[in-house]
């Protein structure tokens, strides 16, 4: 599963890298330890161009009798994506990239177990390939929130986590983001295991297990 991430870099850096001015985010901070049921950047197609706006991490679908099924559905599997007709019609319409540039993930050694960071080798920008709903509550509020998708590790992955989040390739960021495409097939063919051989990971501090720990140091080798 994918259960923390990073975005460390200024707002004005994910407009230019998602070619928006449309930004709906009223306090934006880096996020050095982005966890569970927090509200996190994410970007939507939105027939005009792109937004960059905030969802809340754990995805809460529109029927849900209330909110709290968000914590349990933080990551859904690109392998059974399509099996419920409630995530088939969120992976045609209502899709979204979480903007990164690193995530964590625990490698077991002998008893321990060593939190790591990985991320791209130029230490850039990508992006997380999510759905999203809008739950409305009794009130008539609205909350709108999101889920990673995961696949197969790569060879690096692979060698720290049965699992890892969908990186979605540069020249296929559109495509995930355009509100046009509904070719089931097309989308599920992007969800695949990302180049290892353009990213790294290393070893970081125990502390990025506890949630309330937000800082720069978080990012520097153990």
């Amino acid at each position: 599963m994918c259960g923390r991430y990073t975005i460390t870099v200024a707002l004005e850096e994910l407009m230019l890298k998602y070619y928006t001015q449309d930004v709906t985010i009223k306090h934006y901070a880096p996020k050095y330890n982005a966890a569970p049921m927090q509200n996190i950047p994410a970007v939507i197609g939105t027939g005009a161009g792109n937004r960059i706006g905030e969802l809340r991490w754990g995805l809460v679908p529109f029927w849900a009798k209330d909110d709290r099924s968000g914590s349990k559905m933080i990551n859904i599997r690109a392998e059974t994506l399509r099996d419920k007709p409630s995530f088939r019609q969120l992976l045609s319409s209502r899709r979204c990239i979480i903007p990164a540039d690193g995530f964590y993930e625990w490698r077991s050694q002998g008893g321990s177990k060593q939190p790591m960071r990985i991320m791209m080798c130029d230490g850039g920008i990508f992006s997380l390939a999510g759905i999203y709903d809008i739950w409305v509550n009794a009130d008539g509020k609205k909350l709108g929130t999101c889920a990673i998708i995961t696949t197969e590790p790569n060879a690096l992955t692979a060698e720290i986590h049965n699992r890892m989040p969908v990186i979605l390739r540069p020249e296929d960021e559109d495509n995930w983001l355009g509100r046009s495409n509904h070719d089931m097939d097309s989308l599920a063919n992007l969800l695949k295991p990302y180049d290892a051989s353009k990213m790294r990971a290393y070893p970081v501090s125990a502390k990025v297990g506890n949630v309330r720990n937000d800082s720069k140091e978080l990012l520097e080798e153990a």
